[in-house]
Order: C-alpha cells, then sequence, then structure tokens
C-alpha cells in the first residue's frame, strides 16, 4: 500500500474548537491539542493550523460553491450552535464579508426547551419555538443579513450545515444523488408544516412503502432518510427549519427573489479548500 508522504498530509483545527476554548477561557486546551497530536504521531515539527472563524467561512465557499458563482453567491452554514458564512463583494477570493449569528438548530431547540415549563406537548413546543425565533429574528437576524449588504450582491443564496443535509434528504428524497438541491421558501414552509403535522411521513420505513417510481434508488434514499432520523429528531428539525425560514425569508422581496440551495456536503467544503490552498503547487 503506497503511503501518502508527510509533507502531504495536512493538519487542521476548526474554529468551533478554538471558539470552544475561547469561551472556557481555556485557550492552552488547543496547544495542549497541538502538542498530543505531534507527540502521538511522533512529528514535532508537524505544522498544525488554528481557523478563525472568517478564514473558515472563506474557505467554505471555496469549497463548496463553483467558480462559475463565486462573486454572486452568500453561502450560510447553520450550525448546531451557531451560524456563519458570507460572500465575496470585491470580485476576489481574498477580501470576504463575514456573516454570523448565535443561533444555531441546537441553540434554538434548548432555548425553546427552556420555556416549556409543565407543558411538553408537542403544540407548546411549536408555540414557544415560534416565540424564540421572533426574537432572534428581531433582535439579530435581520440585522445581522442588513449589515452584510449582501441582498443586492448576491442572486443565490446557498445554505449548507446538517440542517441543510437533512432538508435536502427529506424533501426531494428522489435527488439524493445531487450534492446540491434547489428549494424555493414555500418548499422549506410546506416541509416546516409536515414536520408538525405529518412526522410519520418523513420515516425511511413510510419512503419505502410509498415509492411510486420504480427507477428510483430506494437503497440509497431509505439509508440516508434513515441517517437523518438518527442525527435529528422531530424538534431539532422543528427547529432548524424554523432558523432557515427566518433567514430566508430576509431574502424574499416584491420585486426580488434569490434562488435558495441546500448544500448536502457542506461539512468537508473548508477542508477540501485548506487542502488545495496548501498544497505545493
Amino acid at each position: 500500500i503506497a503511503r501518502i508522504p508527510p509533507a502531504n498530509v495536512f493538519t487542521a483545527i476548526s474554529s468551533g474548537v478554538h471558539i470552544q476554548a475561547e469561551k472556557e477561557n481555556k485557550q492552552n486546551w488547543v496547544d495542549q491539542l497541538i502538542n498530543a497530536f505531534r507527540f502521538n504521531f511522533n512529528e514535532p515539527e508537524r505544522k498544525v493550523t488554528v481557523v478563525d472563524v472568517k478564514e473558515e467561512a472563506r474557505l467554505s465557499h471555496l469549497g463548496i460553491v463553483p467558480d462559475s458563482r463565486r462573486y454572486n453567491t452568500f453561502l450560510i452554514d447553520i450550525g448546531s450552535g451557531n451560524t456563519k458564512g458570507g460572500y465575496f463583494p470585491n470580485g476576489n477570493t481574498n477580501d470576504f464579508k463575514l456573516f454570523q449569528l448565535t443561533w444555531g438548530t441546537k441553540s434554538v431547540a434548548n432555548a425553546t426547551e427552556k420555556n416549556l415549563g409543565s407543558d411538553n406537548s408537542l403544540d407548546n413546543y411549536n408555540r414557544q419555538m415560534a416565540r424564540v425565533l421572533t426574537t432572534a429574528e428581531n433582535a439579530e437576524i435581520i440585522y445581522s443579513v442588513n449589515e452584510s449588504g449582501s441582498f443586492p450582491m448576491s442572486d443565490n443564496v446557498a445554505f449548507s450545515g446538517g440542517i441543510a443535509w437533512s432538508l435536502a434528504t427529506l424533501i426531494y428524497p428522489e435527488l439524493i444523488e445531487n450534492s446540491v438541491v434547489p428549494v424555493t421558501y414555500e418548499d422549506v414552509a410546506a416541509f416546516s408544516e409536515k414536520l408538525l403535522k405529518n412526522y410519520s411521513t418523513l420515516t425511511d420505513q413510510y419512503m419505502a412503502k410509498t415509492a411510486g417510481d420504480k427507477n428510483l434508488n430506494m437503497d440509497a434514499i431509505n439509508k440516508e432518510v434513515k441517517r437523518v432520523n438518527q442525527v435529528f429528531d422531530q424538534r431539532s428539525l422543528m427547529a432548524g427549519t424554523g432558523l432557515l425560514l427566518k433567514i430566508m425569508r430576509q431574502f424574499q422581496s416584491v420585486n426580488e427573489r434569490k434562488n435558495f440551495y441546500l448544500v448536502k456536503n457542506g461539512s468537508v467544503g473548508w477542508i477540501s479548500a485548506f487542502v488545495n490552498q496548501n498544497f505545493p503547487k
């Protein structure tokens, strides 16, 4: 078996690790992690790059968005605890406008859970979630989108992250082979309604029973739908979908509508761009 030369192996620590260390005021955690990595692999000179939020978002754009849409696409990655992304406003890949929200799928779900009180019903969860999201929209989302200046600069808005992968899989299972799926605001709104009222129709068992097109790769569809349901339960799907809708809503205009896309493999985008950027030319 051919070995990959050490010079062609790149090591990086994502911004999430760095942010968590800063939150805990334990920056030494990162240093200890790097030192342990070098020691365990017996590579004391190994270069380990700590990627900050802006650089990770920039690399994600480079790794996910095709060159043909580089300068007219706003990329937004919805994570569990926050949301980040941005675009290139000046026609080059060095100047990157960072977009950030302190809300993610899990943080919306957690804030909703805290407001449930003694009523743990789904209806109350939906009601409290709407309040959490309205607060997030009024206090942060509207301002952050406007401040980014992205609306007049972007024809396309692409969403990545776990919730984007989940919705792409569940809304359009027939596009299982597509890594990027186009959607509309109405598609996502209808899906949100289905999550609340007909969640059972989104299981792999149900889809297997009701599949009408014999040309579809049902094995692949069922496997991916099952993965989605293992990662996200009904309530976390509701939280992530609700947050996505609030962000999409900022790009809905009477005079102009953006093209929305859900990216399935966004988690590896920044990594591939990082390797391309550092690989010896």
